[in-house]
């Protein structure tokens, strides 16, 4: 469990397909790095993944198949950077909101709009369904980053970015027709799709 919060920016060093099973080597900064152990799960780009291996400042994690076409994982290259962040503690404050790491859409960014030191991102669901879930003011993880949702369209919504976002993240790196990875909120997908079922129920039922 995460909470969108961006603690490091890291690397991709190289990725291996071996027995349908691919090895990703992500580099990041040795005080990210410090305490960390095999078999903790990290957030990359907001995809919970569990590490198989620790060498100096790089970490290796293992995706399957299934995680890889779902995620935009599936046009990464070697020497693109990722946003990674380690799991709640209990005792931490929770900046941003709760993340399960669970990658429920990809979408493609639409329209920039850049400002002096900030930008305003519109995106658009892979999926349109995923929208039903996207409330203004609600809030969405992006490529790992908990952002709070400003408008919403049809079939796309906007995000602000402000400065402190756009140092610490890779958001700041990302251009029209880019993919991204989303999430939307836990609380929001369960109250909707609990509401839904009692209403298909009771209307069975009459």
């Amino acid at each position: 469990m995460f909470t969108g919060i961006v603690q490091s920016i890291g690397k991709i060093q190289n990725i291996i397909l071996n027995k349908n099973l691919y090895f990703l080597y992500i580099k990041t900064n040795k005080k990210f790095i410090k305490n960390l152990k095999i078999g903790e799960s990290i957030s990359n780009n907001g995809c919970c993944l569990t590490i198989i291996k620790l060498y100096n400042n790089i970490i290796t994690f293992n995706i399957i198949k299934h995680t890889f076409n779902i995620t935009t994982f599936k046009k990464i290259k070697i020497g693109d950077y990722v946003n990674l962040e380690k799991p709640i503690k209990i005792n931490n404050y929770i900046g941003g909101h709760i993340v399960l790491g669970h990658i429920t859409d990809t979408a493609i960014i639409t329209n920039i709009k850049n400002y002096n030191s900030s930008k305003i991102l519109w995106i658009k669901p892979n999926n349109i369904l995923q929208m039903n879930y996207i409330l203004e003011k609600g809030s969405i993880c992006v490529d790992g980053v908990s952002l709070t949702i400003d408008r919403i369209l049809k079939n796309k919504f906007s995000v602000n970015i402000i400065p402190e976002t756009l140092s610490k993240t890779t958001l700041s790196k990302k251009n029209i027709c880019n993919y991204v990875n989303i999430e939307t909120d836990i609380y929001i997908r369960s109250i909707i799709q609990t509401v839904k079922k009692l209403y298909n129920n009771t209307k069975y039922l009459t």
